[in-house]
């Protein structure tokens, strides 16, 4: 293990001499620590990746990179660390971990698959310090990352995020602490009731304690990095054309912007799979525990510069559809016998070919007008539906909306119920409407309720409008059917008159009581009577506590925090909410509600019914009307002028061999096979999971069709059809190397959630991470080179997922803190539940943008930089977005120059936090940072505040929460601290 070395003059041997004892002396230390430990793991890492097409690519952060013959199973080569170059970069005057040196960076990133063909694997490792920085596995092992049975143990020192103590990383019965550790006796602040976070950093507590001298720590940049996935994608796929043309190629990521061509599978902006090669056998499926699942938003926004839907109308004959298994004509159908027959791709039947569709075949067996047709060409296009798929086989009306406002004491005294009244004057003009249309078809209704209800009479021959009260709310009825539901062009006068009255008219009031479900059925039943879908835009602001159904009381228990019992706080209290979202999803009627809570309102009931049916909610607490106004109204006019499909019902159909058995979303399901949406619109994505029933081929591939039928804002009937197919292999190598872990988060999200209504949150959280570590181990022992057994190695297309799982695991929703608002976790649960792949990769990894370098001469965004504090500092300035909440962090250090240009104040001890816009300022910095918040806010389902936060200053708090690859504050553990439990439990797996 000694080095020789050369000494060339005397003057030297002084010095070399020391050089030679230090290494002596290191090597002895690590041989004592290797004696003391023998089940210290070194921890390394690498990503194996197929390699860039063409292109170099950019380089990897900094790691030591060296090469490693290739295993002939996977044609692949690995970079490995020794451990003698880890020595050699130390400092006598640190024994532990040391940062990690450069020797080369990597030239391989993400490359998309086309088709089947297998690709190379590469291997790229980068080494974690040995020793302390992962816990010794325990050969017992049971649960998850952690045996409550043994003592506690500290976390050493230098490791981002870990500077408090983690009692769920022990030391194993009889073994000496290794260095940088020693037994505590646990002073870890106030403990929770019930389970405990079984995860890294379940807690946060006191500074640890070191012995010995302070170690180095480790460097974060030789970790996996989000946004250098992000950024590799955008610089090698970026403003190029994505051509839907190849089954199974892998789509750039949701964070790239391009311009997305349709040539025979659904644009990725609609449909997005977690792998785009599913495994051929559910053998294969079960031993790579990787969910088969995809991610639908069938009406998604399409941007202005690609090209929209194309509707196909045959008439009265209808849609062309396969007599077996009822999927419609697509790309996937085989014409045969020179075009008067086709074979079915999905269930293989040979179908008739109607005389009015017949064509002719051209020498490669395709029909000539194939580029003609939408339904052959494309992945993705509509039918006009017959009327054998109307209610009652007559034509819908056009849809409406009610607008329902909640005029007890609160809202008329805060000035809300004047906000809105006067607001809608306005937005009433912007109803959605077909292009070719010069006015809305949609008709409106208004109702006021505090105990009792009052409907209005805006008949357009009317001088005044008319009010009726219904007081019966136990048996509500509608009490009007002419004049309640108008043409708002046509009622303009009598209807702004109303809109002027309603603020007046309850000014008085000091009814604070209220009801809820009396309000929706009474919505429910006017669209019911005037036969037609619709909305209801509810405004209400308290817990229901009047006598009538659907009462509620304030069950919001601490007690129940981490128990078994827990899970009841996301159910609805009351069993009435569930029988209302079933006759809402029947009648077409979707409930958007806007709550403006000053405490509990219990939004697990009272958000029941709006999840059913399709609808949004929207939350502002403590509602002011200076600052929250802007955030509200925006909110309020993005979703009246959404266009929307009412009444919808979709089914997933598959080829032979697998099939869609689970659905999470926004929706309401009577059977196994049909997803029922009172309403759907452009945010809204249900994500659908797969099983094997058979084995798949190859050739053919997995096929998906997936097709809404929905009534249009103009009362047409129609069908939506989105296909995509995927490839199919025997290899597991090419299921990994296909993986999307943006969307396979979105999947993991959604499924959690919905088992946190029937599962403690303990075995939800060990279920995350337990499935996460066999994904992994599966790759490790089935596709990857042979090597040790402590080397963490990540595949190139998942190598992001344990940062993705443990901000996952450190949400608001599986983490049962006291402080953590009941209600704010059942909003955020019920907001994940309806988000396509681009909002949960917001959600849970923000968005973190330096703004204090710009360049003002470039139209450009900033890059982004890693969500973590370390990427801070005192000078600088950043805006972080998560898609609910943004932030303007500065440092107490932000230069005045800066300051001046966006506050119009001298220093930083003059900015007001109270302002939730920032000025407008007629100089150039602050129009390249308002038209920098515009872009983040633009395409956003919910409208962000903004809150301005300084460094050192109590607010600061808040926005740490969002820096998710730290240690939590409210418990969870760092990335880096989670990156050592997930490589313990594959340990484990592979042992």
């Amino acid at each position: 293990m000694l080095q020789l070395l050369h000494i060339p003059n005397p003057s030297q041997e002084w010095e070399a001499f020391l050089q030679v004892l230090d290494h002596l002396i290191l090597h002895f230390i690590m041989g004592i620590m290797e004696t003391l430990t023998p089940h210290m793991q070194h921890l390394s890492l690498v990503f194996q990746s197929p390699p860039p097409p063409n292109n170099t690519g950019p380089s990897y952060p900094p790691s030591s990179l060296h090469s490693q013959p290739a295993s002939p199973h996977t044609a692949s080569t690995s970079c490995t660390t020794q451990l003698a170059n880890q020595l050699n970069s130390m400092q006598i005057n640190s024994y532990g971990p040391s940062a990690i040196q450069s020797s080369h960076t990597s030239s391989g990133h993400p490359a998309s698959f086309q088709g089947p063909q297998p690709l190379p694997l590469t291997q790229h490792q980068m080494a974690l310090p040995p020793g302390p920085q992962i816990p010794p596995p325990a050969n017992n092992f049971s649960g998850l990352c952690a045996q409550s049975s043994l003592p506690n143990m500290a976390r050493q020192d230098g490791i981002p995020g870990s500077g408090l103590p983690n009692p769920n990383l022990q030391q194993l019965p009889g073994q000496t602490p290794g260095p940088g550790y020693h037994p505590q006796q646990g002073n870890y602040g106030p403990q929770m009731a019930g389970s405990q976070l079984s995860y890294p950093g379940a807690f946060p507590g006191g500074p640890a304690q070191l012995s010995g001298p302070p170690q180095k720590r480790l460097d974060p940049d030789s970790i996996p990095s989000p946004i250098q996935v992000i950024e590799n994608d955008k610089s090698s796929r970026g403003g190029q054309i994505y051509a839907t043309n190849t089954r199974g190629q892998v789509p750039p990521l949701v964070t790239t912007d391009c311009l997305i061509q349709d040539q025979g599978h659904a644009s990725p902006r609609y449909i997005r799979c977690t792998t785009y090669c599913f495994p051929s056998t559910s053998d294969m499926a079960k031993q790579a525990r990787i969910p088969l699942a995809a991610v639908i938003q069938p009406f998604a926004t399409v941007p202005q510069n690609e090209t929209p839907l194309y509707v196909v109308n045959h008439g009265e004959a209808g849609p062309i559809r396969c007599n077996r298994c009822k999927a419609y004509m697509c790309p996937f159908m085989q014409f045969i016998e020179g075009g008067r027959r086709y074979q079915c791709g999905f269930c293989n039947c040979i179908n008739d070919v109607p005389p009015f569709f017949f064509q002719h075949l051209d020498h490669i067996g395709r029909r000539v007008d194939h580029y003609e047709r939408p339904e052959l060409s494309l992945g993705s296009y509509e039918y006009v539906a017959t009327l054998d798929y109307c209610r009652n086989n007559k034509p819908p009306n056009p849809p409406a909306y009610i607008f329902m406002i909640d005029v007890s004491y609160r809202n008329i005294n805060s000035g809300l119920v004047k906000l809105i009244c006067d607001e809608l004057k306005t937005l009433l003009d912007k109803l959605p409407r077909e292009e070719q249309e010069e006015s809305s078809a949609i008709r409106v209704g208004f109702v006021t309720y505090n105990k009792v209800l009052h409907f209005f009479n805006v008949k357009s021959n009317l001088a005044q409008p008319q009010m009726m009260v219904v007081s019966d709310v136990g048996e509500v009825f509608v009490p009007l059917l002419d004049g309640f539901l108008v043409n708002f062009q046509e009622s303009r006068s009598v209807v702004n008159n109303l809109l002027d009255q309603i603020p007046e008219m309850f000014a008085d009031t000091n009814e604070s009581e209220t009801i809820f479900a009396p309000v929706i059925q009474a919505g429910m039943e006017a669209l019911k009577a005037a036969e037609c879908a619709g909305k209801l835009f509810i405004f209400h602001s308290s817990l229901p506590t009047a006598e009538a159904p659907g009462k509620l009381r304030n069950r919001d228990d601490k007690k129940l925090l981490n128990t078994d019992k827990e899970k009841t706080l996301f159910q609805p209290q009351v069993n009435s909410y569930e029988s209302l979202a079933r006759d809402c999803v029947a009648n077409g009627c979707c409930v958007n509600l806007f709550l403006f809570p000053n405490q509990y309102v219990d939004i697990a009931s009272l958000g029941l019914v709006t999840m059913h049916t399709g609808g949004t909610l929207y939350k502002y607490n403590n509602f002011q009307l200076n600052s929250d106004s802007p955030q509200f109204l925006t909110d309020l006019r993005r979703d009246i002028e959404k266009k929307t499909g009412f009444d919808a019902i979709m089914r997933v159909r598959t080829s032979t061999g697998f099939r869609a058995t689970d659905f999470f979303g926004a929706i309401y399901m009577n059977n196994t096979t049909d997803v029922e949406m009172a309403a759907v619109d452009c945010d809204k994505a249900v994500t659908v999971e797969f099983k094997h029933d058979d084995k798949l081929n190859e050739d053919s591939g997995a096929l998906i069709q997936c097709a809404v039928l929905y009534t249009s804002i103009s009362g047409q009937r129609r069908l939506r059809i989105h296909n995509i197919g995927l490839n199919c292999s025997t290899q597991l190598a090419d299921v990994y190397k296909t993986c999307e872990t943006d969307a396979l988060i979105n999947f993991f999200a959604k499924s959690a959630f919905k088992a946190i209504l029937s599962q403690p949150l303990k075995a939800v959280r060990e279920i995350l991470v337990s499935q996460t570590a066999h994904m992994l181990a599966c790759y490790r022992k089935n596709c990857a080179s042979p090597s040790a057994v402590s080397q963490l190695i990540l595949p190139d297309a998942m190598k992001v997922l344990p940062v993705y799982v443990n901000c996952l695991l450190k949400s608001s929703v599986l983490t049962g803190r006291p402080e953590i608002p009941t209600d704010e976790r059942a909003y955020h649960r019920q907001l994940v539940m309806s988000m396509g792949v681009a909002d949960t990769q917001l959600f849970f990894y923000p968005q973190l943008l330096p703004i204090h370098n710009l360049d003002l001469k470039s139209d450009a965004v900033p890059a982004a930089v890693r969500c973590s504090e370390e990427r801070l500092s005192e000078g600088g300035a950043f805006i972080l977005a998560n898609g609910l909440s943004m932030f303007l962090w500065l440092g107490v250090s932000t230069p005045p120059e800066l300051i001046q240009g966006l506050f119009n104040v001298p220093s930083f001890a003059h900015i007001s936090t109270e302002a939730t816009l920032l000025p407008d300022l007629a100089n150039t910095y602050s129009k390249k940072i308002k038209s920098i918040v515009e872009h983040i806010q633009n395409q956003k389902p919910y409208t962000m505040k903004l809150m301005i936060v300084k460094q050192r200053e109590q607010p600061e708090m808040l926005f740490r929460q969002f820096l998710v690859e730290d240690k939590s504050i409210h418990g969870g553990a760092s990335y880096v601290d989670f990156l050592c439990c997930v490589h313990k439990e594959i340990c484990q797996l592979l042992n």
